[in-house]
């Protein structure tokens, strides 16, 4: 697949109601809500955000902001989970 089916895949799942990850270099196309509920350290594992994972790929500047994500999906989750008593 070149870029632009890919971006297409990925639009189109995600107006389908799903996620697409990149795992170990095969597309994954996930349910979004069942995606969210995982526990966090798999989420951001599977996001490739977690705090291990960011911070050995500090290619230029991105890292930060990666880390950056990290920490508001982190607090995030916090909050949904506390919120639905988990």
């Amino acid at each position: 697949m070149d870029n632009e089916q890919i971006e297409n895949l990925i639009i189109e799942s995600a107006k389908a109601g799903n996620v697409v990850t990149l795992q170990l270099d095969t597309l994954v196309s996930s349910d979004l809500d069942a995606f969210i509920s995982q526990p966090t350290n798999y989420l951001l594992y599977d996001l490739n955000r977690s705090p291990e994972t960011t911070l050995t790929l500090k290619d230029g500047c991105r890292w930060i902001n990666d880390y950056a994500v990290y920490l508001v999906i982190k607090r995030l989750k916090e909050m949904v989970d506390a919120k639905d008593g988990g």
